[in-house]
């Protein structure tokens, strides 16, 4: 083999070696340090981490105990596949929510993680769409524990009439 097929030869495995650690890195980085959507029952949410701060007006002062947010109507349009509405867990508390919103009849629309104390969303989507007309929903809150265990403690629902135009 004579001088310049070796160069040639030298050169294409340089690129291909610096390719493959281009690739073995973005895999690396979109695996271990990217961040990952929030998932629950195959719908996704973003939950955020500062949830508390613009919400201080909707979950009425308590001198103790946990603070459940609460609910009067909560409006979309039929099709949608998200619902604006503040599900979360106040800062003060001092325990974990696991948060679904629910109809009635029993139909799950949305199940999140777990919810630590000034995390949530404002943003909740829905694992189906609804019809026109007005339905009796609620926000029922599972409390745990915040150890690795998230022992269970109570519960509590939210009712609110969701209107759907």
């Amino acid at each position: 083999m004579n001088k310049s097929k070796k160069k040639l030869l030298i050169i294409i495995i340089v690129i291909l070696i610096i390719a493959a650690l281009v690739v073995g890195g973005v895999v690396v980085y979109k695996n271990f340090f990217a961040e990952q959507p929030s998932v629950s029952d195959g719908v996704v949410g973003k939950i955020s981490s500062d949830w508390d701060v613009g919400n201080k007006d909707k979950t009425p002062p308590q001198s103790a105990g946990t603070q459940i947010p609460g609910y009067s109507t909560a409006e979309m349009k039929a099709g949608d596949t998200s619902l604006h509405i503040s599900i979360g867990n106040p800062k003060s508390n001092e325990c974990g929510f696991y948060a679904t919103l629910k109809l009635d009849d029993g139909t799950i629309l949305y199940k999140s993680e777990l919810l630590e104390p000034g995390c949530g969303l404002t943003e909740v989507p829905l694992s189906e769409t609804l019809e026109k007309g007005e339905y009796t929903a609620m926000v029922f809150y599972e409390c745990v524990t915040l150890d690795e265990n998230h022992t269970p403690l109570n519960s509590a629902e939210s009712e609110f009439t969701l209107i759907v135009k």
